[in-house]
This record gives structure tokens, C-alpha cells and sequence, in this order.
């Protein structure tokens, strides 16, 4: 018996990264999951994976920042599966750059998705969670720059901490329906984000050497190490179980000690 046995769970950006990690963890827990990201044969491998190793998924392609898009991924995950129990907010992205440098398009991009995506999903959830009766549960992905503005990531930082912000607003305006929503906020990360991050680095002329931001950013882990989206999985399993039940509104640090107020 999983921790999640017969829960049907929607997780957006789930072809690489945090995501995918998460998508199998729970999968290995027991729930039915919809592997949903812009990457539509990303999201179909992924599914086809934990299939292949027991679990039940499907892939599906969404576009977060469409909100017709997000409604038929979760009409989706509902005709596959008959219900739909919890969302993971997780599509995500971001750009290294010097605060002046951001220009209207980087931002519009990214609050696209790292903040309409998060309202687009927290809502066509709630409407499925109503029409179910018996609440549900929502879970997007902030980050420690949803707590803490950082240099190098002034647009990042402004979605994710609105991000922080939606989840206590809805939290406190979907209660009365039973619908739980939280977040969980992840520090340095190994995936393919940080990557594309320390190239950008070096294109503005930050740092100099492959893996330096990386490093910079590592200095102050009290763990003593960069995480990688396992360990980001458990705290996803408690989120999406009936052990949260009782939690809510609430953003969650997941970052080794990087921040600790």
C-alpha cells in the first residue's frame, strides 16, 4: 500500500527536472498521475517510464499560460482516471540577468507562466474540486526567491513571490470548499534549469568558469551539498497525502538550510 494509493494528481512541467522526479515519486507511492508540460513528447516518455515500471500515467501537452490549455489537462487527467484529487503547480522558468537589464518582454514571459500559470491552475482545479465535492489539494512549486530577492534573477524572483502570495490567498479563500493549498519552496537544485543558469551567467559576464554560479550559490547550504528533485519528493508525498490535511497556506523551505528564518 502507497501513500497515495487511488489519488489522481496533475503535475505541470513534469517532462524534466523537479517535476519529473516528483511525477515518479508519487507514482511510486501509488497515484494515478498526469505528466503534463509544453513538451508534449517530454511528458509521454515520462508517463511511458513509470507505466513501464508499474505505475499508472499519462502524458499529456499544456501550455500553463493558456488557461484553456490547463482546463483540457485536467479534463484530461479526469477522463482518464474519474476525479482529480491534487495539482502540482510546478511549470516553471527562468533567465540570469542584471536588474537592468530586464526588459518588459523577459518579464511578461516569465510571470506568463511562473505566475498566470500558478492562477490559471489554482483555479480550474478549485472549479473541479467544487464540482466533486470533498475538497482537494493543490500544491505549487515558489522557491527560496519567492522569500528572498536575489541578484541576477529580479523577474524569477518577483513570480515566485507571487507565487507565495497566491497560495496564501487562495488558502484562505478556498477553505471553505475543503481545498488545501501550499507550497514548497526548493533552493539550489541539480537539473537542467541551473544549466541553462550558469551559461547565462557567463554570457553577462557574471562569472567566468562552467559551474561558478553553481558553486557561489552552494556556499551557504548548511547540509553541505546542492539537492536534487528526490529530495524534494518527499515533502511532495506529505503535500499530496491526507497526513497535510491540516496544513495550509503555508510555503514550505526545501533548500538544505539556505535560508533558515
Amino acid at each position: 500500500m502507497g501513500k497515495l494509493d487511488g489519488r489522481t494528481i496533475v503535475i505541470t512541467g513534469a517532462a524534466r527536472g523537479i517535476g519529473q522526479g516528483v511525477a515518479r515519486r508519487l507514482a511510486a507511492e501509488g497515484a494515478n498521475v498526469a505528466v503534463a508540460d509544453l513538451n508534449a513528447e517530454g511528458a509521454a516518455n515520462v508517463a511511458e517510464e513509470i507505466t513501464a515500471a508499474g505505475g499508472r500515467a499519462i502524458g499529456i501537452g499544456a501550455d500553463v499560460g493558456d488557461r484553456a490549455s490547463v482546463k483540457a489537462a485536467l479534463g484530461a487527467a479526469v477522463t482518464e482516471f474519474g476525479r482529480l484529487d491534487v495539482l502540482f503547480n510546478n511549470a516553471g522558468i527562468s533567465k540570469t540577468q542584471h536588474f537592468l537589464e530586464v526588459t518588459e518582454d523577459d518579464y511578461n514571459r516569465i510571470m506568463r507562466v511562473n505566475g498566470l500559470g500558478v492562477l490559471f491552475g489554482i483555479q480550474e482545479a478549485a472549479k473541479i474540486f467544487q464540482g466533486q465535492g470533498g475538497g482537494g489539494k493543490i500544491v505549487n512549486t515558489a522557491s527560496i526567491a519567492g522569500k528572498e530577492g536575489f541578484p541576477l534573477f529580479p523577474a524569477y524572483c518577483a513570480s515566485k513571490f507571487a507565487v507565495v502570495s497566491m497560495t496564501q490567498s487562495a488558502a484562505r479563500d478556498l477553505a471553505g470548499d475543503h481545498i488545501t493549498v501550499n507550497a514548497f519552496c526548493p533552493g539550489v537544485v541539480t537539473t537542467e534549469l541551473w544549466d541553462q543558469l550558469d551559461r547565462e551567467s557567463r554570457d553577462v559576464g557574471e562569472t567566468e568558469t562552467e559551474g561558478q554560479l553553481l558553486e557561489q550559490f552552494s556556499e551557504g547550504i548548511l547540509v553541505g551539498r546542492t539537492s536534487t528533485p528526490e529530495d524534494i519528493a518527499g515533502l511532495c508525498v506529505f503535500l499530496a497525502s491526507t497526513d497535510s490535511d491540516y496544513i495550509t497556506g503555508q510555503s514550505i523551505n526545501v533548500d538544505g538550510g539556505m535560508l533558515v528564518h
